[in-house]
């Protein structure tokens, strides 16, 4: 099972070109970045776009085009997997993965999770032996209702009909990672709240258990910006260990901290969110240290933003003398996002793949809207992507 390291690679890295960083832009696409994040950097506008798009499609108005052609076009890469093949291709030419991403979320029908489900086999399907598009990706929320992921979490008994609900949500993961197996094409599973996740880990767990034995098909996501996920990690490992099969772990910081907070002040229970970014911040390159120095058992998607945490998983693969595209090694940003992350360390060898979201544009809105408050609300995120965005504009003269 142990895979052996390669020959380190030497390329320097510098995540400061901007050159390689929007090589794959076009003068068009730049200018049109330029302007949506100056945009995203005027808070109130990220406020008050969510209710005012909404109200305009639930009465009929003829936005859609508008959306598609500006904040969809850019964090999307369609509305279907053909509509995403040039974007697919796109970063292909930069040396960078694709990770179809169905982005449709907060339906709560049988037959939108039966749907779900088969949109998700499908980016599967288009996956197989194509190195463009190394992983994929699903939520269970995307194929089960909330409420009963939240029943299952807090032990509480099902009627007949929420267990025939549980028994649909549990045949469509093992469906959508059997599918992966057979097809040889890793899945992550997303995390999710606090409050369902503990029955997403046994779920991704027992998955793992099945479709891991020889290689690593299904991967958990830890969040740690929870203060128990770094121990989660370890215990895992350990089952890996023990049961022998491969562990697989996309690391990312979190992306539910003020509804956490929230739900645990209302609850008057302690919050599972660490007590500040510091604490993150160790606790998630601590993440990566012990999954580089247990690569043989684990394989692991470093999803992330931050620049000081790639520069330190790349720091460790020439520490530890391991091939910069060592086949247990991924690091992951989002369409739209942190291209001078992406295309550099994709242009020094490593394993880099975006996730690539897509769907009908009305149904990925709230996902849309998130990335746009994300960027506001992550210290210097939007600041930082204009200043590229602007360093390149002046190199190119445009």
């Amino acid at each position: 099972m142990e895979i052996r390291p390669e020959a380190v690679n030497t390329k320097p890295l510098s995540f400061e070109n901007t050159e390689i960083a929007f090589k794959h832009e076009s003068n068009t696409d730049l200018r049109r970045a330029y302007w949506l994040f100056k945009i995203i950097n005027l808070n109130f506008l990220v406020k008050i776009g969510p209710p005012i798009t909404n109200f305009a499609f639930k009465i009929g108005l003829p936005i859609k085009p508008l959306v598609k052609s500006t904040i969809f076009n850019h964090f999307c890469g369609g509305e279907t997997i053909a509509e995403c093949e040039p974007t697919i291709r796109n970063l292909q030419s930069g040396k960078v993965g694709t990770i179809l991403d169905y982005s449709v979320e907060g339906e709560n029908d049988e037959t939108v999770f039966d749907d779900t489900r088969d949109q998700i086999i499908a980016t599967i399907k288009r996956a197989k032996g194509d190195a463009a598009i190394p992983l994929t990706v699903f939520k269970v929320t995307g194929v089960g209702s909330f409420e009963i992921l939240e029943k299952a979490d807090a032990g509480l008994s099902f009627s007949a009909k929420e267990e025939a609900a549980w028994q649909k949500i549990f045949d469509r993961v093992d469906t959508i990672c059997k599918t992966a197996f057979d097809l040889d094409v890793p899945v992550m599973v997303d995390a999710e709240e606090t409050w369902i996740q503990r029955t997403i880990d046994l779920l991704a767990l027992n998955m793992m258990r099945q479709y891991n034995q020889q290689k690593a098909i299904v991967y958990n996501t830890y969040q740690l910006y929870r203060h128990d996920k770094l121990a989660s990690l370890k215990a895992d490992y350990q089952a890996a260990v023990e049961e022998n099969f491969l562990l697989g772990a996309k690391l990312v910081r979190g992306a539910y901290m003020e509804k956490e907070n929230k739900r645990a002040a209302e609850k008057s229970y302690p919050t599972l969110i660490q007590p500040d970014k510091t604490a993150t911040d160790r606790d998630y390159n601590l993440a990566l240290r012990f999954c580089v120095e247990h690569l043989d058992r684990i394989a692991f998607v470093c999803g992330t933003h931050n620049e000081q945490s790639c520069k330190l998983l790349a720091d460790l693969l020439n520490e530890h003398e391991i091939s910069h595209n060592h086949p247990h090694v991924h690091f992951s940003q989002l369409l739209g996002m942190s291209d001078n992350l992406s295309f550099n360390l994709s242009d020094a060898g490593y394993n880099v793949a975006k996730y690539v979201p897509f769907g009908p544009v009305k149904a990925v809105l709230p996902y849309l809207f998130r990335r746009a408050q994300e960027n506001t609300a992550i210290a210097g995120q939007t600041s930082r992507e204009l200043s590229l965005i602007s360093k390149e504009k002046k190199r190119r003269k445009i």
